[in-house]
C-alpha cells in the first residue's frame, strides 16, 4: 500500500495531488484512507494473526487447517481460506509441510545434550528420556508420548492422542510431575518439534526441570527409550490388527502397568521388575 508513502511526503511539503498523480490513485481514495489508517479488517487480521502464531508456536507441526481448528475450538468465527492467508503472510508453515524447493531439517535445540548417551543414573528422578511413538488402527493412528526413568526403567508418565501435538507431550510430562514430584530432574528427548514446543519448555521451566537433547539424526542419543518402544511394539502393537484407538489405548496401558512394570523381570535390574527395584533401592537408601 502506497498510502502512507503519500503521508509522508506531504510531511516534506510535497503536495499530495501531485505523489497521487505520479503513484497513480485519486487524491479521494487517499484521503479516504488517511481518515481511518486501520481498518477493522486490519485490525480484525492483526488480532488472529497474533493469536494464530501463538498456536503454531505451541505445535509447529500445525498448518493452517488445525490452526483454523484451533481457532474454531477457541470460540473464533473465521475462514478456513482466511486462516491460509494470514499464515501465507506470516509464514506459519506446517513442520511436516513439502514444498517444491523446499528441504526442511530438524529444528535447533532449544537445551544442551546433557545426556551424551550415558543412559544410567544413581537414584529415580535424576533422569527421565521421552520420546513419541505411533501404530494405525481402523480409526487411523494413535501416538503415545512415554517418559522412562533411566535409573529404573519405570514408565513415570505418558498420554495417548489421536494427534501427535505438543499437548500430547505436555500431558505425559504433567502425569510423571504428579507422579513423581521431581525437583531438578534432566528430561532428555530428540529434537522433536513437540518438546521443542514453548509449551513443553515452559512445563519444564515452572517445575524445576531441566530440559536435555540429543544431536540431529544419531538414534543413539535415545536408545534406552527406542528399547522401550521396541518392546511395546513386539508385545502389543504388532500382535493383531486393533479396529478402534481404544482398543489399543486399553491393550497399551494394560501392558505397562500389568506387564512391564510388575511383571517382566530386566536382568539390568538384577532380574527385578521396574517396580520390585525401586521398592528395593528406596528401601535401601532409607536403612
Amino acid at each position: 500500500m502506497s498510502y502512507p508513502l503519500v503521508r509522508d511526503l506531504a510531511a516534506d511539503a510535497i503536495p499530495v495531488a501531485v505523489t497521487c498523480r505520479v503513484l497513480g490513485f485519486s487524491t479521494q481514495a487517499f484521503h479516504k484512507w488517511n481518515r481511518s489508517p486501520v481498518t477493522d479488517r486490519d485490525w480484525d487480521d492483526a488480532h488472529l494473526i497474533n493469536a494464530a502464531i501463538d498456536i503454531h508456536h505451541d505445535d509447529p507441526e500445525f498448518g493452517y487447517r488445525f490452526i483454523a481448528d484451533e481457532l474454531h475450538q477457541a470460540g473464533v468465527k473465521v475462514g478456513e481460506r482466511r486462516v491460509w492467508r494470514l499464515c501465507s503472510q506470516q509464514q506459519l508453515w506446517s513442520a511436516f509441510a513439502k514444498r517444491r524447493g523446499l528441504t526442511r531439517k530438524a529444528g535447533p535445540p532449544v537445551h544442551d545434550d546433557l545426556v551424551d548417551r550415558t543412559f544410567s543414573a544413581p537414584a529415580t528422578n535424576v533422569v527421565w528420556l521421552t520420546d513419541i511413538t505411533e501404530h494405525p488402527t481402523g480409526e487411523g493412528k494413535l501416538y503415545l508420548c512415554a517418559i522412562k526413568d533411566v535409573c529404573s526403567n519405570r514408565i513415570v508418565g505418558y498420554s495417548m492422542n489421536h494427534r501427535m501435538t505438543a499437548a500430547l507431550a505436555v500431558s505425559a510430562l504433567r502425569n510423571a510431575i504428579a507422579l513423581r514430584s521431581p525437583a531438578g530432574t534432566i528430561v532428555h528427548s530428540d529434537r522433536g518439534s513437540q518438546f521443542r514446543s514453548h509449551a513443553f519448555v515452559r512445563t519444564l521451566r515452572t517445575n524445576g526441570l531441566v530440559g536435555s537433547m540429543g544431536r540431529v539424526g544419531a538414534c543413539g542419543d535415545n536408545a534406552a527409550m527406542e528399547s522401550f518402544f521396541s518392546l511395546i511394539q513386539k508385545n502389543v502393537l504388532d500382535r493383531q490388527r486393533w479396529g478402534t484407538r481404544d482398543e489399543l489405548r486399553i491393550a497399551i496401558v494394560t501392558w505397562i502397568e500389568r506387564t512391564y512394570h510388575r511383571r517382566r523381570r530386566q536382568r539390568a535390574l538384577g532380574r527385578l521388575t521396574p517396580i520390585e527395584y525401586e521398592i528395593l533401592t528406596t528401601a535401601a537408601r532409607a536403612a
